[in-house]
């Protein structure tokens, strides 16, 4: 059994790794992180007064989101943006994956996910739009916990697995950084007619609507994309 000192340890260790996370994501979200340049472990560590290991552990979460890239012998480099032929690929991807989420989720969907649904949509409405990470923040988040709530509620370990590798979301927002949420109404709009096929207990139609959104999604992210570029 772990002492209190260890527990203890244990836990600091934790939130200084979360910290580290938070620090480097916020960065490359902003593009202080540039894509394409090298991130130098020892220096991150010496900029965040840190020992390497926290900063070691950062990247590696980071890298399962491909916000990162870990390069053999020469440590990470930020990953470039998506190309509008990558993004279409992502999104083709998620319009295999999300729809059917939706669809199995709206088949054993009960009052408690329904509400939590329209909490998220809610929450984008109330959530800034600004330019940078820390303004919009808020809207990513809610817009990933609507996506994950109903990729959860599917039931299907292999589908959520699945979900999770892509890191489509936010490789997307990474967009936003110096131009702010450029779709939030047509985002809200399309989150609001999934959560009615979801009240009515319309599976097909939850899955069509999620086609709907995902498309649309693609569409805007493409049009986001050559903005940037």
């Amino acid at each position: 059994m772990a002492t209190k000192k260890q527990a203890s340890s244990g836990v600091s260790r934790q939130v200084l790794a979360d910290h580290v996370y938070e620090a480097l994501l916020v960065a490359l979200m902003d593009g202080r992180l540039e894509a394409g340049t090298p991130v130098s472990i020892d220096g991150m560590a010496r900029e965040l007064d840190v020992s390497p290991t926290p900063v070691r552990e950062a990247l590696a979460r980071l890298e399962a989101t491909g916000m990162v890239r870990r390069m053999a012998l020469r440590g990470y480099r930020v990953a470039p943006l998506f190309s509008p032929e990558e993004l279409a690929d992502l999104m083709d991807a998620r319009l295999v994956i999300e729809p059917a989420n939706a669809f199995m989720a709206c088949k054993h969907a009960d009052p408690e996910l329904t509400g939590q649904l329209q909490q998220a949509i809610e929450d984008l409405k109330a959530a800034p739009r600004g330019p940078s990470f820390a303004e919009f923040r808020a809207y990513w988040e809610a817009d990933e916990r609507f996506h994950r709530l109903i990729a959860e509620f599917a039931d299907n370990q292999f589908l959520l697995s699945a979900y999770n590798a892509l890191g489509g979301q936010v490789q997307r927002f990474r967009f936003f950084g110096g131009l702010g949420v450029t779709d939030a109404d047509y985002a809200i709009a399309e989150h609001t007619e999934i959560l009615k096929a979801f009240e009515a207990g319309d599976a097909e139609l939850a899955r069509q609507k999620m086609i709907d959104h995902i498309e649309g999604v693609k569409q805007r992210s493409q049009h986001d994309s050559e903005v940037r570029s």
